[in-house]
C-alpha cells in the first residue's frame, strides 16, 4: 500500500525541486542559445530531456526498486515541473506564428508534442516499461 504524504511535506518536496530544475532549465537555454538559429529550440531541447527523464522516472516507480511517492514529489513534479514548462513553449510558438512562419510553427508544435511522446517513450523502455 502506497504511502500517503502529507500536504505540508509535499508541498516542501515540490518546492525543493522546482528552484534547481528552473535553474538549470535557464541555464541550458541560455548556454544553448548562441548556438541555436532561434531560442525556442534551446526550449524545445529541454522539454524533450525532461520528457525522457519523467519517462525514466515513471518506469522507476512503476518497478519493483521503485521510485516512491516521495521521489516523484521531488523530481517528478518539482525538478522536472520546474525543468520543463508549457507556457514558455506556447510563448515561443506565439511568436513563431506572429512572425507568419508558418512552416516552423507547424514543426515546433507537432515535433515538440511527437518528440515528447517519443523521448517519454523512450525513457519508459530503458527503464524497462514496455
Amino acid at each position: 500500500m502506497p504511502t500517503i504524504v502529507p500536504v505540508a511535506t509535499s508541498s516542501l518536496l515540490v518546492a525543493l525541486g522546482v528552484l534547481p530544475g528552473a535553474w538549470l532549465r535557464f541555464r541550458v537555454v541560455n548556454h544553448l542559445e548562441p548556438m541555436l538559429p532561434r531560442k525556442h529550440w534551446g526550449t524545445f531541447g529541454v522539454n524533450m530531456a525532461a520528457c525522457f527523464a519523467l519517462g525514466l522516472l515513471v518506469a522507476m516507480q512503476q518497478s519493483c526498486a521503485g521510485a516512491g511517492q516521495r521521489t516523484m514529489l521531488l523530481m517528478g513534479t518539482g525538478f522536472l515541473g520546474g525543468f520543463s514548462t508549457f507556457s514558455s513553449f506556447v510563448a515561443e510558438l506565439y511568436v513563431v506564428v506572429r512572425q507568419f512562419h508558418w512552416a516552423e510553427a507547424v514543426l515546433l508544435a507537432s515535433g515538440s508534442v511527437l518528440g515528447g511522446l517519443v523521448a517519454m517513450q523512450l525513457g519508459l523502455l530503458i527503464g524497462g516499461l514496455p
